[in-house]
């Protein structure tokens, strides 16, 4: 990484939104955060300009709704507008882009739309975040379910479909929500200097967008931020790097509460028997528990999904939720489309679409839920390592269809830790590669297998996104 931008390390004024009257700020991207961000700064009075690479028609239209806001946009540009008091990034902008470089050079601080969303934030909002490589979205929602049951005003944010700045501020009736669940990117939190929710939580840690932050310390670092001062610990006592950015980044005068799949020791979250359980948040931690839920009332009751429901659970019991919340949470609970979910039985075979697995960690997650698979996986590794993905999964697997980009290195892991699973190989990449490897897997499942889609592997060389993958994988199953 040639440049890196510093983030300020001062806590933010309290009378930050006082200052952004007349401030030149420049926001960076118009992208899915961009024109949120653009227009609550409009209404606090900044003066604001929008900068964009690109130059195309949906910038285009985008610009000119935010020129009729009052803000002034620059497409096709890098350069850093004259006269910028502040800079409010874009999650995905590396910090080596000249924009955000310039700015740094010029001591200009440097934010993003959470640190934003944080300053601007009504006095006695909650925050309780959750960050990780894998399992966000599934937690962030189910907290968000166990919260409602309760009756708080809740919503899930972040990168969840609804753009925090839009979710944390008050709306034109003055309504703001009293707690948000709050999803985090590794993005957004380097970006981030103040941030302090009540509670949080790093589900894990995977080697994963390496290439943005330069490695995994410096990617693990910045899901440390999660933890601001006075911030309640939520850790994964099953993730050596949840553990310890929990301990090295969290604030040691609050508590640290840990979740795992055992029986839960006090100061935990855990399982007993077919119960999930809290020894945690309960009058007397070192005598008694509280039972939460069911495991039955997790769907679907994978082993990782048990332990993000611990965490959703740990977060919501840190603010007071009910026992009998959580469980009704659970139950209220839909999992989001393309994570580990069946799409129907053929002949006594189940099949299920888990797109959404893109790397090595989530796939590895997936293949733990099964007995006997056979394994469609395969699409851009983005430089990730196999080998022990392979290797552990390999007692589970029936068979394995490989398609995309990569599917050599996954042949090679396969030859090496699994040689005696029958391996067939997708050489099309077009419209009927997926149906393809769904027609080859069926060949090689028998009843009671389960066709499992957990690609491991980005999507974009083959489909639009995972959730085209996931649609392309259903569709064919359908057929057969």
């Amino acid at each position: 990484m040639d440049a890196e931008v510093a983030v300020s390390d001062t806590d933010p004024a309290r009378d930050f939104a006082a200052g952004l009257k007349d401030l030149a700020v420049c926001v960076a991207g118009l992208g899915v955060s961009g024109p949120p961000v653009a227009r609550a700064l409009l209404h606090r009075g900044a003066r604001v300009t929008v900068v964009d690479g690109r130059d195309d028609d949906t910038a285009r239209r985008v610009a000119d709704s935010l020129r009729a806001e009052g803000a002034e946009v620059v497409l096709g540009a890098h350069d850093l507008p004259p006269g910028t008091g502040l800079v409010v990034t874009s999650p995905g902008w590396r910090p080596d882009a000249p924009v955000l470089v310039a700015a740094a050079r010029a001591g200009i601080e440097v934010i993003g739309d959470v640190e934003l969303a944080w300053r601007l934030a009504p006095a006695g909002q909650t925050w309780l975040a959750i960050t990780g490589t894998n399992g966000k979205t599934t937690t962030v929602r189910m907290l968000e379910a166990m919260l409602r049951a309760d009756g708080r005003d809740a919503v899930a944010v972040g990168n969840v479909g609804t753009p925090i700045i839009e979710a944390a501020l008050p709306g034109p009736d003055g309504h703001h929500p009293d707690v948000l669940a709050v999803e985090l990117s590794s993005f957004q939190l380097h970006w981030s200097s103040s941030l302090r929710p009540h509670a949080a939580v790093v589900l894990n840690v995977a080697p994963d967008h390496l290439d943005w932050h330069g490695g995994t310390e410096p990617y693990a670092a910045a899901k440390g931020r999660v933890f601001g001062t006075g911030t309640v610990r939520v850790a994964n006592a099953a993730d050596p790097w949840s553990e310890r950015l929990a301990t090295e980044h969290g604030d040691p005068a609050t508590p640290l509460v840990r979740f795992s799949l055992g029986t839960p020791r006090p100061g935990e979250l855990g399982v007993v028997e077919d119960l999930l359980v809290d020894r945690a948040f309960t009058a007397d931690p070192a005598s008694t528990a509280e039972e939460l839920a069911a495991l039955g009332d997790v769907r679907p009751p994978a082993p990782h999904n048990v332990a993000n429901a611990l965490a959703a659970a740990a977060l919501a019991r840190s603010v007071g939720v009910a026992p009998e919340s959580v469980r009704a949470g659970l139950r209220a609970f839909a999992p989001e489309p393309h994570r580990i979910a069946r799409v129907a039985t053929v002949s006594g075979v189940d099949y299920v679409d888990d797109s959404k697995a893109t790397n090595p960690h989530a796939a590895a997650a997936s293949l733990a839920a099964y007995p006997a698979i056979v394994w469609i996986a395969g699409g851009l590794l983005k430089g990730a390592e196999v080998d022990d993905l392979v290797r552990e999964a390999a007692p589970r697997l029936r068979g394995a269809v490989l398609l995309g980009r990569d599917r050599d290195r996954l042949r090679a892991a396969l030859a090496a830790h699994a040689p005696d699973v029958p391996v067939t190989d997708i050489a099309e990449t077009g419209g009927t590669a997926m149906a393809e490897a769904v027609a080859a897997a069926a060949g090689l499942a028998r009843p009671g297998d389960t066709v499992l889609l957990a690609p491991a592997a980005a999507s974009m060389d083959m489909f639009e996104n995972y959730t085209a993958r996931g649609r392309r994988f259903a569709e064919a199953v359908e057929k057969l």
